[in-house]
């Protein structure tokens, strides 16, 4: 009898999962694939959105078109995860599995911020980006201030990608010159994983006169009076507030005993959690590293090796070394990557490259290939 194999959600990590096990693993086990959405869309095509270069329409990629050998989809909201007893629970049903999969990323806690819902916007959602993208023109002169409101978040590069693509967009509408852009964060650098990694954004920023606030975290916002509230007490003006919202796990993997001090503990090396088959991946997990839809990728190519292994009665052979590379939009059609590696030595490594037009291209590769794979 085949293996069944829940997996909870369809992000990098559940469709790259499920892939990879209908690819090598059909006849041995049956996967059904759960999420609360019927699309997915790559977190750096909200950019387009915000920009105005897609609709929400033509970055959707449709779960109705899955068509993998053993595996089902089913549109689903997960209710409650019985981690002991692999049992999912989910609004339409319930599930017991022999090997469960959770790949339910990190949801937006929006109300971890008083007054960001009424006076903040964002464009870490696709709806976040249709409204920051209508609001742009309304903006003429000022203060845009990107605050980072918590920590971890997803895809660290993309408040600072985020403030590059501004100050096109201001220049190219002419108006940069009376316009202001601050990103203010609790971490001590940008994307803190090497001090040379940190100082590349750095000279980026400074090259376009946009000024990076350290050691910051905006606690609250008074839309009425367009001042930010600083946990250590003192308050920051805007007139345009961008926020990278507080991240959490979903209420259903807090409630199922799953997580500890906020996120999923799993083994470094196969991402197996402390319960028996039950596995964790993405930006659910609490490992030492960056949370981003390649390591997520990268994460479940080492679960189904070791989903295979085990069916083997042997062991993984590579382990999990969080490594991957994310895209950075600098502005003019020019593309850099950070290329990380946390896990696979003694401490982490991380560089820039680019950018480039070549890397432009690359990023459209990326991003096609996997809508033809999954």
């Amino acid at each position: 009898m085949k293996k069944h194999v829940v997996i909870l959600g369809a992000g990098f990590g559940g469709l790259e999962l499920a892939t990879r096990l209908s690819e090598s693993l059909a006849e041995d086990v049956r996967v059904t694939l759960i999420d609360k959405n019927d699309s997915f869309s790559f977190g750096f095509s909200k950019l387009d959105v915000l920009l105005g270069r897609k609709t929400a329409a033509e970055v959707k990629l449709h779960y109705r078109d899955i068509s993998k050998v053993g595996v089902e989809f089913r549109q689903e909201r997960v209710a409650s995860i019985d981690p002991e007893r692999r049992r999912v629970t989910t609004d339409s049903g319930s599930y017991d599995a022999d090997v469960l999969a959770v790949a339910l990323g990190a949801d937006y806690d929006f109300a971890a911020t008083p007054g960001f819902e009424e006076g903040g916007l964002e464009f870490y959602s696709v709806p976040g980006a249709e409204r920051m993208r209508d609001a742009l023109p309304g903006f003429e002169s000022g203060t845009i201030l990107i605050g980072i409101l918590g920590h971890p978040f997803k895809c660290p590069p993309a408040p600072f990608e985020g403030a590059l693509l501004l100050h096109d967009h201001l220049v190219e509408r002419g108006i940069r010159a009376d316009a202001e852009i601050r990103v203010i964060g609790p971490m001590a650098a940008p994307v803190p994983i090497t001090k040379e990694l940190s100082q590349s954004i750095l000279d980026v920023l400074h090259v376009r006169h946009i000024a990076y606030v350290p050691r910051q975290r905006v606690v609250e916002l008074d839309p009425r009076g367009k001042r930010a509230r600083l946990e250590s007490g003192g308050t920051v003006s805007y007139d345009l507030f961008v926020g990278i919202p507080v991240h959490r796990v979903p209420a259903a993997v807090e409630s199922s005993g799953l997580a500890v001090d906020g996120w999923v503990p799993v083994n470094h090396a196969n991402l197996a959690t402390r319960f028996p088959d039950v596995y964790a991946l993405g930006d659910v997990s609490a490992l030492p590293m960056a949370k981003a839809g390649v390591f997520a990728e990268a994460a479940a190519a080492v679960v189904a090796e070791d989903i295979a292994a085990r069916l083997r009665g042997e062991e993984l052979q590579q382990p999990y070394e969080g490594a991957g590379s994310c895209y950075i939009e600098f502005g003019g059609g020019r593309v850099g990557k950070v290329e990380a590696n946390f896990l696979g030595g003694p401490t982490p490594t991380a560089r820039l490259v680019g950018p480039s037009q070549e890397l432009a291209r690359d990023k459209e590769t990326f991003a096609s290939t996997r809508r033809a794979r999954w």
